[in-house]
């Protein structure tokens, strides 16, 4: 069977990848814990040595509606009619976007990022590299490189992480928190089920959510009904201008679904750019 990510032969993600989940494989670790009919779900895809990849990580506590709010955001940033092209933004936007893989003993992982500095500086989520194993990172060219991780912040679930023997690379940049607003048109980039180079758009759907994940307490998040699932993890949601407003990191859903059902959830820009200025003052010290 023909790899449709052209990994390379022998590597650990060369399965199968069809269209819809696969079952967990048995064990606590991926035992189902649902409270008040819903479950958060962390979107790092995995796989392990019996070959299945995607593999979903469930979490118990109540999903991100039963502790929300809204936060006073008011000016709102350029939308797109219907009949406006979103290519052009995609455009911009993908050069930045990396796949962030983990390949461990027993199980291997995959997640997003998204391009800090030129020289292979990466932004991802904690939990895409809190497993022990060796780190590497897929360009959008195709091209994979060693990396390795150089900071990461547990709290607010973000790390930095650095691939090798790059230059020249385009970094995202980031909106300011007072430029997004509910109704927003948004887009969201990754690596949704290992099918790297993805981008679905949709809009900002409320902001100030907050998410008990089992491992973090989230707090100030955006909700977007933007297409995301187990992979997205690191990657970007986007403005119309290819401004970074958030950083993909979770989503509700309920009962037995594990994909999308339009519930999902970003560190906003604010919180991010902050964090990355004191995880980079750790890596300068």
């Amino acid at each position: 069977m023909s790899d449709p990510l052209n990994r390379p032969a022998g590597h650990p993600y060369l399965t199968h990848i069809p269209p819809v989940m696969v079952s967990p494989p048995r064990g606590p670790r991926w035992k189902r814990r649902l409270a008040g009919g819903a479950a958060v779900l962390v979107l790092v895809g995995g796989g392990g040595t019996t070959g299945a990849l995607l593999t979903e990580k469930y979490l118990d506590r109540a999903p991100a509606a039963a502790t929300s709010g809204t936060t006073g955001s008011t000016v709102a940033a350029t939308t797109v009619a219907e009949d406006d092209e979103l290519a052009p933004i995609v455009a911009k936007v993908r050069p930045s976007i990396v796949t962030v893989l983990v390949d461990g003993a027993r199980e291997s992982s995959l997640g997003s990022g998204v391009v800090l500095r030129a020289d292979g500086l990466i932004l991802t989520n904690n939990h895409v590299i809190s497993s022990n194993g060796t780190v590497s990172v897929r360009l959008s060219t195709g091209r994979t490189v060693p990396a390795r991780v150089v900071a990461a912040d547990s709290t607010h679930d973000l790390a930095l992480v650095q691939a090798t023997g790059l230059s020249g690379l385009t970094p995202v940049t980031f909106a300011g928190d007072d430029s997004v607003a509910v109704g927003d048109t948004v887009l969201a980039f990754g690596a949704p089920l290992g099918l790297e180079g993805t981008v679905t758009s949709g809009i900002l759907s409320a902001t100030g959510r907050s998410l008990d994940t089992g491992d973090e307490q989230l707090t100030g998040l955006l909700q977007t009904d933007a297409a995301i699932n187990q992979g997205n993890s690191g990657g970007a949601l986007v403005d119309t201008s290819g401004r970074v407003v958030g950083i993909d990191v979770a989503i509700a859903t309920a009962g037995d679904s594990t994909g999308s059902v339009g519930l999902g959830f970003a560190i906003p820009a604010g919180t991010v750019t902050s964090v990355v200025k004191q995880l980079e003052a750790q890596l300068d010290s």
